[in-house]
């Protein structure tokens, strides 16, 4: 057995479930995980089926992007993925796909408003959306650049508070201590943006939730005085 089958195989299980969970359809999707001690990377292989994915399939690359384990081309995206995990250091797993709603707020070019309490049990504040790739980036290795506009994104913000991004034009970026909850917050994104269209459809002129709803819906299941569920 590798030595990188326990992480390929929790990648594995990941990717399938993008599609359990109709986050993609075709190819459109992948997950990846680190190993921060490895110095590694496992990551879906580009255009390979979902039905069809095994654990032998799924490619092990370091963080610099040279290939360790894996006789498949590893995700288009695996640059981006590589940027995120060199610059949000306590992340352990990613998600992209282009899930319908979400992929819809991203082609708008503007963030996803925080509307209702459902949002911010997850987050306090609108997701993000990144500015439009200038054309001097797109020339050069756009699955780098797609990297570097969600960093300067949040060259403010707390990449462990907000986990998910919209790159603008392109679709949703989420990521978590581990892919499970990376593609939890997928999930979790794609739900926030279809009640956000919904909401957005029936009255164009809603306004965004209030702080005060905001922060108890947020800080009853978060820090140190939260209440909700069993723990």
């Amino acid at each position: 057995m590798s030595k990188y089958t326990l992480l390929k195989e929790q990648v594995l299980a990941c990717n399938k479930d993008i599609q359990r969970f109709k986050l993609a359809i075709f190819t459109w999707g992948n997950v990846s995980a680190v190993d921060r001690e490895g110095h590694c990377m496992a990551i879906k292989p580009s255009g390979v089926s979902y039905e069809d994915l095994t654990v032998d399939d799924i490619v092990v690359v370091d963080l610099e992007g040279t290939v360790i384990e894996g006789s498949k081309r590893p995700s288009s995206d695996t640059n981006t993925h590589l940027v995120l995990y060199n610059s949000f250091k306590t992340i352990g797993g990613i998600v992209h796909t282009h899930s319908t709603y979400a992929t819809g707020w991203a082609q708008t070019c503007t963030d996803l408003p925080i509307y209702g309490t459902t949002h911010a049990d997850h987050l306090t504040q609108p997701v993000p959306c990144t500015a439009v790739m200038r054309d001097e980036q797109i020339a050069k290795d756009y699955e780098t650049e797609t990297g570097v506009q969600i960093v300067e994104t949040f060259r403010n913000l707390d990449p462990e508070e907000i986990e998910m991004v919209l790159v603008a034009c392109h679709g949703p970026f989420t990521w978590g201590g581990s892919p499970e909850k990376a593609l939890y917050n997928a999930v979790v994104l794609e739900e926030l943006a279809k009640m956000a269209f919904v909401t957005h459809t029936v009255r164009i002129e809603t306004e965004q939730l209030k702080q005060s709803l905001r922060d108890k819906h947020y800080y009853r299941k978060h820090g140190k005085n939260a209440y909700y569920g069993q723990n």
